[in-house]
């Protein structure tokens, strides 16, 4: 075995027993990894996931330095890598005839592996998402506070909720999202297994909402938090960020994190006022084939 080769594997109780430990040892900066693993991991018995997804490690002296996996619906997940390291996994996933649609990952890997995947395969890759990702700090209630409380989405709030879903999707140029909304297949969308909470007006009437993942390796992830454009400037969105920031806090959360739209110098400064500090960015190439066995 060359000290480049990646252990690949499709089952996913094996890559968490060797690979679960690294995941957590930075849970702020491997936040997508240890949700989208855990969903998969819960959902692996599914019918609709019967596409495998390949997960795949590398090691050193028995030591885990990255992981990569490619979902059934061709998303590549990476943790960070050198060049020399993406050069190796791209090698390896076009000798083996995995092939991405996309990649995610901090600037440097994401750009190296898109860069070296196109050296290896001829397709090429244009970023279609890039984010800040912020970590909270010592948590910092804005001041002063919107009149109003913070309240659980109950059975009743569902459609709401995925209106305002699909709202934040058009917002931010989400089209996969969207496009599960409309056919009814929320489950299956990023926000189905989340908790969400309403910033509510003294009336009763939402105004805002966030919500976050389940706990994870320690991590809690606050994603999206949406105000409709009609009732922004208010302090809303603080608010209700602040109280699902409290709740993750209060369930033993040791990291929470978020993501940001680098061109959103708002959100930016907001997250920033209640507590949250940059940590690192992250950048999401589509990539292109012309050829047929990749398309």
């Amino acid at each position: 075995m060359r000290p480049d080769d990646w252990q690949l594997t499709e089952d996913v109780e094996d890559f968490l027993a060797r690979a679960g430990n690294f995941l957590c040892s930075h849970p702020a900066l491997h936040n997508t990894p240890l949700t989208d693993v855990e969903k998969l991991r819960t959902r692996r018995a599914d019918a609709h996931d019967a596409e495998t997804t390949v997960f795949g490690r590398l090691e050193s002296g028995g030591e885990v330095l990255a992981i990569f996996y490619v979902t059934p619906r061709g998303r590549l997940g990476l943790t960070t890598l050198s060049v020399e390291q993406a050069d190796a996994l791209a090698a390896q996933l076009a000798d083996l005839g995995h092939f991405p649609s996309n990649v995610i990952a901090d600037n440097d890997t994401a750009s190296a592996f898109a860069e070296s995947w196109q050296r290896h395969t001829g397709a090429a890759s244009v970023p279609f998402w890039r984010t800040h990702l912020y970590r909270l700090g010592a948590l910092t209630p804005p001041q002063p506070c919107p009149e109003g409380r913070g309240r659980i989405m109950g059975g009743k709030d569902r459609e709401q909720v995925v209106r305002w879903c699909r709202e934040f999707c058009v917002d931010v140029g989400e089209q996969p999202s969207i496009d599960l909304i409309d056919v009814g297949s929320w489950d299956d969308s990023r926000f189905g297994n989340r908790r969400f909470t309403f910033w509510e007006t003294p009336d009763g009437t939402p105004v805002s909402m966030a919500a976050a993942t389940s706990i994870v390796g320690g991590m809690v992830r606050v994603d999206p938090v949406y105000t409709p454009a009609h009732l922004r400037g208010h302090g809303y969105a603080g608010a209700v960020t602040v109280e699902v920031s409290r709740a993750a806090l209060a369930a033993g959360a040791t990291d929470v994190v978020l993501f940001t739209d680098p061109a959103n110098l708002t959100s930016n400064t907001l997250y920033q006022r209640i507590g949250y500090v940059h940590v690192a960015d992250f950048t999401g190439y589509k990539i292109s084939y012309d050829a047929p066995e990749a398309g």
